[in-house]
């Protein structure tokens, strides 16, 4: 019994072998050698930089006098060299890029504050933010949350534990205030942002 298993898996890696080819079957190869657990790894010598377009050939005799001279030149000509040389060989002038419609953070310096001045005068869209609730009343508030959201229950209950977490965004001022009043007669405090 035992060898007519043994015989058929032999001819199925024989005709496995005649499908696939040889390079594909990995059964008893004789040159695999396991690696030596104490060998140390290999270590490769590295290039000191990476140059994608290989070996180049040195420069002329020019391009160096050319370098020493503009090395020797002082820091207010060298500053000159760059837009001169951008009106000679014709290149087109960089153009700002408008950053009107992104949020630079604090690092958007003069004009970044004068858009915060802007916002203080006269600021239309609120964001409602849940501080904390009572421990009793938590169903409550959940069930408020999912009232004002379009969230599940899974999501209301997961949004109300992460308090403090911001329930609805860009609303209005009276819309704001509703929120806020329902909230807290369900038994927990919110506040306008």
């Amino acid at each position: 019994m035992k060898l007519t298993v043994v015989a058929r898996s032999l001819q199925a890696r024989s005709t496995l072998t005649k499908i696939i080819g040889l390079s594909q079957v990995r059964f008893f190869q004789p040159d695999f050698t396991p690696r030596d657990p104490k060998a140390k790894p290999k270590k490769y010598k590295y290039p000191p930089f990476y140059d994608p377009y290989g070996p180049r050939p040195p420069p002329s005799d020019k391009i160096i006098a050319l370098a020493e001279r503009i090395a020797a030149l002082p820091a207010a000509e060298r500053s000159q060299i760059g837009p001169t040389l951008g009106e000679k060989l014709r290149h087109p002038k960089l153009q700002e890029i408008s950053v009107d419609g992104l949020d630079m953070g604090s690092e958007g310096g003069a004009a970044a504050g004068s858009s915060n001045v802007e916002e203080k005068k006269e600021k239309t869209a609120f964001d409602v933010k849940l501080e904390k609730f009572d421990a009793a009343s938590k169903i409550k508030v959940i069930k408020e949350v999912r009232a004002f959201t379009n969230l599940g229950l899974k999501e209301a209950k997961d949004l109300v534990e992460k308090v403090p977490a911001i329930l609805k965004q860009g609303v209005t001022k009276e819309e704001a205030n509703g929120i806020i009043e329902k909230i807290k007669a369900a038994g927990g405090v919110a506040v306008m942002e």
